[in-house]
């Protein structure tokens, strides 16, 4: 296996199923970690550096919402897709997840062949805009810098730590300042087709954009979706 392979890091406390999604990424040819609770996943993720990681909600220790809260504040993971894996009715879980800087989320019981799929197309999509997403690798806008090439924002020259899912629709509305975008368009823009989120999810991620940034930056454009103010 070749070490260029993105790294994925699994977290559950469960091990039939630890063991049933290690499997099925292997056989993928991903670079698989694992771990039983919070507290250890976040030993191994600064260990290995994951391109993605895996987390379930309830887990003993530490649960995933609280991990996911702690590596969100850590510069080295700001770019890491988390993925939470939750009961097919836990709204709560969802919502919680998405408020600490989740990037989405996969239902259980796990079905092996739609979970690589999804794995899959997050990882390829995130690679594909790395490699075109270059014509503004870095907006500066009155006291704002936005660095697309190193995901990194700077306000007033202070740098504020972003989950990859709030990096990218400030990046997208701030690349073409006064343009209203949709919540349509911005879901398309960022999320792979094959995940389903809902006009919520913008709208979370948004509240959470203007939590850290203030809210002068993006505008709500009502009954239509929001705006980078010029």
């Amino acid at each position: 296996m070749s070490s260029n392979n993105p790294k994925i890091l699994i977290v559950d406390d469960e091990a039939d199923i630890l063991e049933l999604i290690e499997y099925n990424l292997k056989q993928e040819g991903y670079q698989v970690f694992t771990a039983t609770n919070g507290q250890e996943a976040i030993t191994v993720a600064k260990k290995v550096l994951p391109d993605l990681i895996l987390l379930d909600v309830m887990m003993p220790k530490m649960d995933g919402i609280e991990a996911c809260r702690l590596m969100r504040t850590l510069p080295e993971f700001k770019q890491t897709f988390m993925v939470f894996l939750t009961a097919r009715n836990e709204e709560y879980s969802e919502i919680a997840g998405f408020n600490v800087g989740a990037d989405d989320y996969i239902t259980k019981p796990i079905k092996p062949r739609s979970l690589v799929s999804r794995i899959n197309a997050i990882l390829r999509r995130t690679s594909q805009k790395n490699e075109q997403e270059q014509p503004h690798k870095k907006l500066e806008i009155e006291d704002l810098v936005i660095d697309r090439e190193a995901f990194l924002v700077y306000k007033a020259g202070k740098k504020v730590v972003l989950a990859k899912k709030e990096f990218e629709p400030l990046h997208l509305l701030a690349s073409k300042p006064g343009k209203v975008f949709t919540r349509d368009q911005i879901l398309k823009s960022i999320w792979e087709e094959s995940v389903i989120v809902t006009n919520r999810t913008i709208d979370v991620h948004i509240r959470k954009l203007r939590e850290k940034l203030g809210d002068t930056y993006v505008g709500t454009v009502k009954g239509v979706g929001y705006k980078f103010n010029a």
